[in-house]
C-alpha cells in the first residue's frame, strides 16, 4: 500500500507540474469531504478546472484513463459543486480534466492530459 501511496504522490507532483508548465495555476490539492477526494484543483485563465490524476508503472492492466469511469466523473462533478459551494473567489467557469501518468520502473514518463472530460 505504501508504494501505491507514494506513486499517486509521484503522479500528483508531475501532473501539478505539467499543469503549471501550461500556465495553469494550482489553487487546491487533495481536497477532501464525506463524498470523496479532488486530486488537484487549478485555474485556467477564468476557469476552475477540477483534475482527477490516475498513475501506473504499466499499461499492463489497461491505460489509467481506462480507471476514470462514468461513475466516476459523475463523483467528480459532486465533488466539484462541493468545492464551489465552499470556495471564497469566484469560480467562473468548471470543467473536469483527467491526467494520466504512465511511469515505469528505469524508463520514460509519459505525462497524457485530458480536457473536458465530463
Amino acid at each position: 500500500m505504501a508504494h501505491n501511496t507514494e506513486l499517486g504522490r509521484r503522479g500528483e507532483d508531475l501532473a501539478v507540474e505539467h499543469l503549471e508548465a501550461r500556465g495553469m495555476r494550482v489553487i487546491d490539492r487533495n481536497w477532501r469531504c464525506r463524498i470523496g477526494e479532488i486530486d488537484i484543483v487549478a485555474r485556467d485563465g477564468r476557469d476552475t478546472v477540477f483534475v482527477e490524476v490516475k498513475t501506473r508503472t504499466s499499461a499492463d492492466f489497461g491505460h489509467p484513463f481506462e480507471a476514470i469511469t462514468a461513475r466516476k466523473l459523475a463523483r467528480m462533478r459532486r465533488l466539484a459543486v462541493a468545492w464551489c459551494e465552499q470556495a471564497t473567489e469566484p469560480v467562473g467557469r468548471i470543467r473536469v480534466d483527467a491526467i494520466a501518468v504512465l511511469a515505469p520502473t528505469g524508463a520514460r514518463t509519459v505525462v497524457e492530459h485530458l480536457e473536458g472530460v465530463s
